[in-house]
């Protein structure tokens, strides 16, 4: 059908605009490209998603975090048993325990050495194998295959480098720069300096990773113009490189100073179940075990308390690397 419109003259048309049928009212909080799906989706549903990941996260992080502090104010045993209330007499054994100073001590020493070396060594190794040159995919996959490597062989190799007989007192005797082989394994100072360069060695792949995904960011126009005003290598490395990196260094260092505190299998690898010679070697994680899990004598609410103290040395260090961060970011 056609219809025919007829003006007179002097006269205005007016045409009206298209009225479109009214549609589906939508949702408040749901944008006006959603599809129709998302429109009549319960509200629920996007929870469902992450469901599983709560529920993992709070059946094994968020139930034993709290089952650790309620054990840590009793006087349970490790293989169970009648355990009672007690307050705060853990935490008081804690500030008197010359043992748990002297592994607190230990862990600390182990922080002081180790996160200076992963923040720079894996660095320098980054900016070695970032040049464009010949088989640099395979070195870049030699460095990176401690870390792939189980920590109970890379312990069993160790063991027999340093040991009295190893390769390494071999080969100094061989040099004559000793004249009797050093106690890698049986002194307390020697035993822990010798597991500090293994956790070294194990992580420098791994955070070198970190340091070329940073080194990818940093631009070249600037080693270039420092290079054509005559600046060295070293000079560039330090006021181009390592500024431009920083942020990553911050998290390098926070992620192994909380690695730090938590070294076990170094120790017991080298120093063997005691930790060391009379146990002088021991970390904080190594007398959790021996005094909170021992199933002759061992008291499950003390090793609680130790726990809970590595717990909030752990934060304090976290929190410092994070002011730092932010320091850096201002």
């Amino acid at each position: 059908m056609t219809v025919t419109l007829t003006v007179e003259p002097g006269t205005a048309a007016t045409a009206a605009a298209p009225v479109s049928p009214p549609g589906p009212r939508r949702r408040r909080g749901v944008s006006s490209d959603a599809s129709g799906a998302a429109l009549h989706r319960p509200w629920w549903v996007p929870w469902l998603w992450i469901a599983p990941a709560v529920a993992a996260a709070v059946t094994f992080g968020l139930v034993p975090f709290l089952n650790t502090i309620a054990l840590s104010f009793t006087d349970a045993k490790p293989l169970g048993g009648a355990s009672g209330f007690v307050g705060a007499a853990n935490y008081q054994r804690l500030l008197t325990d010359a043992d748990f100073w002297l592994a607190t001590k230990n862990s600390v020493l182990y922080l002081v050495c180790v996160v200076p070396a992963m923040m720079l060594l894996p660095l320098l190794l980054a900016v070695l194998v970032e040049k464009k040159i010949p088989f640099i995919g395979f070195f870049r996959s030699a460095f990176y295959t401690p870390v792939v490597a189980s920590v109970v062989v890379v312990g069993f190799s160790w063991q027999f480098l340093l040991r009295d007989d190893g390769i390494v007192n071999a080969l100094l005797l061989d040099l004559k720069v000793l004249q009797e082989p050093l106690p890698f394994l049986t002194d307390t100072t020697l035993l822990l300096f010798s597991s500090m360069a293994m956790t070294v060695w194990k992580g420098l792949g791994w955070y070198m990773v970190f340091y070329l995904a940073a080194l990818g960011n940093v631009p070249k126009e600037l080693h270039e113009a420092a290079s054509v005003d005559g600046a060295g290598w070293l000079r560039r490395f330090w006021h181009i490189t390592v500024p431009g990196v920083r942020p990553t260094m911050l998290l390098v260092g926070t992620l192994s100073a909380i690695g730090s505190l938590r070294v076990f299998t170094e120790i017991y690898m080298l120093g063997g179940a005691s930790g060391g010679p009379g146990g002088q070697a021991r970390t904080i994680p190594f007398y959790i075990r021996d005094t909170g899990l021992d199933p002759l004598d061992g008291n499950a609410g003390y090793g609680a308390a130790v726990s809970i103290a590595l717990f909030l040395m752990t934060v304090g260090f976290t929190l410092l690397g994070r002011r730092l961060s932010k320091r850096d970011e201002d």
